[in-house]
């Protein structure tokens, strides 16, 4: 098998089904990244989402027979909506993160490295492959970085030099011994805008996050948030990209090659109040296809609440007195007593007073108190 002439036909034919760049690396352990891992689990930065075994996060013979080689993949992703709904007064809005715009990335890389497994298992008799797009084993960074695909930048996003940091990663581990490719040199230099901007403080140092001080990771926790990332969070419903679009990388960065990832304006900047009254049903109808609605309304509502608060959206108290007196929810019945403390009036005042006694769950209370508090 001459694998090299098999390398520039993957190439060609990754390019015929839509993915944007590709490359390869060896299957050698990632003896660095453990050091990281352990270290980021020593310190408490994990968001918890990860795979808990650092040995296969870092091991691809421990999740594949004899593994070759792997082929990384990215696709790039708009980073601009055209002519995006404006919120005002009366009608706020909150907004998704780039990366839950258009269609679930992980629906869309899924189908081009399945794609792609085919063609080798065409090629080559005996081939074997296993794809993974950011819930599998191994650190979708760690192997586009290995892969030359880009650097891994200070905030921690695999940078590439065409398309700045808005792609896609996944990546397939082949028994078909490719050649690898060199990695990118670290273009990042003295630059350290996106660990100044971060609006919590998360990036602790250039390519370390602490992922639960992290509002993308905020976003999409169910609990209560705590009070001193409330005021950090704004009209984000999900997500955040404040790291990103800071980078002078990123600086006019918007393609649009993949119509499956165009945003729909409504979806990704949406009306903050309706989403307050969406039934589970109605939520997977109008955000079921997006990566955003993986954790359920919830949080979304929740986020929704408190990008209300943040706006001090007057209109906004019926529905958030509604919600105080009728949710079955604690964390959403909590959450609406502390936005309407935050946002005030004497409707709000009186609510909370009547709530207060209402009220049987003990955090729940406690947030209607920390609304209460505002009025001192």
């Amino acid at each position: 098998m001459d694998t090299a002439e098999l390398k520039k036909e993957v190439i060609a034919f990754s390019k015929t089904i839509g993915i944007d760049k590709i490359g390869f690396a060896s299957p050698d352990p990632f003896t660095e990244l453990k050091q990281r891992l352990i270290r980021q689990q020593e310190l408490g930065y994990q968001s918890g989402f990860e795979e808990k075994d650092i040995e296969k996060r870092v091991n691809p013979s421990l999740i594949f027979d004899s593994p070759q080689s792997i082929i990384a993949v990215a696709l790039a992703y708009p980073s601009k909506i055209k002519n995006p709904p404006k919120g005002k007064k009366g009608a706020r809005r909150g907004i998704f993160c780039r990366a839950s715009w258009g269609e679930d990335y992980h629906t869309i890389l899924r189908d081009k490295l399945s794609k792609l497994e085919d063609f080798l298992k065409e090629k080559v008799e005996g081939a074997r492959c296993k794809s993974m797009v950011d819930t599998g084993e191994l650190s979708d960074r760690a192997v586009a970085e290995r892969a030359g695909i880009g650097w891994s930048g200070k905030n921690c996003s695999i940078i590439t030099p065409e398309f700045g940091s808005y792609v896609y990663l996944g990546e397939m581990i082949t028994n078909i011994p490719f050649e690898p490719d060199t990695p990118v040199e670290d273009q990042c230099g003295d630059c350290r805008k996106c660990l100044d901007v971060c609006p919590t403080g998360a990036l602790v140092s250039a390519g370390q996050l602490n992922a639960k001080r992290c509002i993308s990771f905020l976003t999409q926790t169910k609990d209560y948030l705590p009070d001193e990332f409330k005021g950090k969070i704004g009209n984000r419903v999900y997500g955040c990209d404040s790291c990103q679009t800071i980078c002078p990388k990123n600086k006019g960065i918007d393609f649009h090659f993949h119509e499956e990832m165009e945003p729909e304006p409504e979806a990704a900047k949406p009306l903050l109040e309706p989403i307050l009254r969406l039934s589970n049903r109605a939520f997977k109808e109008r955000f079921g296809h997006m990566a955003g609605s993986w954790r359920g309304k919830k949080p979304i509502q929740r986020n929704a609440i408190i990008a209300l608060a943040h706006f001090k959206e007057e209109s906004a108290v019926p529905e958030l007195i509604r919600i105080l007196q009728e949710d079955p929810r604690p964390v959403i019945r909590g959450t609406a007593g502390w936005a309407l403390g935050k946002i005030g009036g004497e409707e709000a005042k009186a609510a909370l007073l009547s709530a207060r006694e209402q009220e049987e769950d003990p955090d729940a209370r406690n947030e209607i108190e920390k609304g209460l508090a505002f009025f001192d």
